[in-house]
């Protein structure tokens, strides 16, 4: 029989006890039936105990179990947030180099075209310049060449006349 039938049986055992006259919380009972009823309880309940005690023991063992486990799934979340912030910060902050690079290049190329472009056109003046330099010899040249040619200067023996250029 159950421990907890036993001591249901002992309390209704009690209930029914006649009272001692002129007491309200004294009673009579049979001493035998009472010891032996105990008895039976005292050698029910160390087995009973003992399995309570085990298995309140295992449901100990399997909460703590549980602990761990629960607490070891949380450092691994936190530990794979922290890799994932960790990349996504990565990979902003890889994002925002690589725009700025990309600007400073950008940037260079506009300056060196800009370089370029005033050398080509400082060049091109300077030859241009040379260039109008070299024509206007070259018109004087004719000129003169014309010029002599019409006074009659030029048809004659030329091995003694100097060139008048």
């Amino acid at each position: 029989m159950d421990p907890l039938d036993r001591i249901d049986e002992l309390i209704a055992i009690l209930e029914q006890a006649r009272s001692v006259p002129m007491s309200r919380n004294n009673c009579m009972v049979d001493r035998g039936e009472m010891i032996g009823a105990l008895d039976e309880l005292r050698a029910e309940l160390p087995a009973d105990l003992r399995r309570a005690a085990a298995l309140l023991e295992e449901r100990d063992k399997i909460m703590e179990a549980g602990k761990r486990e629960a607490d070891r799934i949380i450092s691994e979340g936190e530990a794979e947030h922290a890799r994932l912030v960790s990349v996504n910060e990565i990979t902003v902050s890889a994002e925002h180099e690589g725009a700025r690079i990309i600007a400073e290049a950008r940037a260079e190329a506009q300056r060196l075209r800009e370089e370029v472009d005033d050398y080509v056109d400082t060049a091109l003046a300077n030859f241009e310049q040379f260039l109008t330099r070299a024509l206007a010899s070259i018109e004087r040249g004719r000129d003169k060449m014309h010029a002599l040619r019409e006074i009659g200067t030029f048809g004659g023996d030329e091995s003694e006349r100097p060139l008048p250029f």
